[in-house]
C-alpha cells in the first residue's frame, strides 16, 4: 500500500500535508520524482528477492532495482535537507539515503567479485533500510491516534530515524547470527 500511495502521490499533491506541499513547490519534478521511484523500490525489492532462485528473472530485476534504488536515494537527499520539518528528521532521511547508497555499491561490488553470500546480505540490508518508507508511515499513523500533538515534532524527528534504523539492525543481527553477513567472504 505504501509503494502504491507513493506512485499516486506525486499527482495527488493538494491532499498532502503543509511541510510536504512545501517541498513539492520547492522541488516540482525532484520531489515527484523521489516519490515514485522510491515506490517502484518497494515493488521491486521483493520482486527482486523472489526471483533470487532463477538467475533469468533475478539479474534484470536487480539491474532495473539498482538503478531505481540509486535515483530514489540520490534525490532522497534535496528532499531530506529543504524544509524539513526538523533539522534532526533531515539529518534522518539524509543518513538513511546514504545508507541504502552505500548498501547497494557493497551489494553491487559483491555480486561483481562473485562473493554470492556476501551480496545477498547487503541487498538485505538494503531492502530493511528500504522499509523504513513504510515504517515512518505506520508508526506516524500511530502517533496520530494515540500520541500527543504538543510533541509532533520531536516523534516525527524520531521515527526518522527509528523507522529505518530498526529493521537495519533487526537484520544485521539476524544476519550476524547466521554467519552471513556483507563482508563475509563465502
Amino acid at each position: 500500500m505504501t509503494a502504491l500511495k507513493a506512485l499516486r502521490s506525486p499527482w495527488l499533491v493538494d491532499d498532502f500535508p503543509e511541510a510536504l506541499a512545501i517541498k513539492v513547490e520547492l522541488m516540482p519534478w525532484l520531489f515527484p520524482l523521489h516519490m515514485i521511484a522510491g515506490g517502484l523500490v518497494l515493488l521491486l525489492i521483493p520482486l527482486t528477492i523472489f526471483a533470487q532462485r532463477s538467475p533469468r528473472w533475478h539479474r534484470p530485476l536487480g539491474r532495473v532495482t539498482a538503478a531505481v534504488v540509486l535515483i530514489a536515494g540520490l534525490t532522497a537527499f534535496p528532499v531530506a535537507l529543504i524544509a524539513p520539518v526538523t533539522r534532526v528528521s533531515a539529518w534522518g532521511f539524509a543518513a538513511q539515503g546514504a545508507v541504502w547508497l552505500v548498501l547497494l555499491g557493497i551489494g553491487l561490488r559483491n555480486v561483481w567479485l562473485r562473493r554470492l553470500h556476501a551480496h545477498r546480505a547487503a541487498m538485505l540490508l538494503m531492502a530493511a533500510t528500504a522499509t523504513g518508507a513504510i515504517f515512518f508511515r505506520v508508526y506516524l499513523a500511530l502517533w496520530a491516534i494515540f500520541g500527543d500533538l504538543r510533541h509532533y515534532e520531536a516523534f516525527y524527528a524520531a521515527d526518522a530515524w527509528i523507522a529505518w534504523s530498526l529493521p537495519l539492525a533487526a537484520t544485521a543481527i539476524f544476519l550476524k547470527r547466521t554467519g552471513a553477513g556483507p563482508l563475509d567472504h563465502r
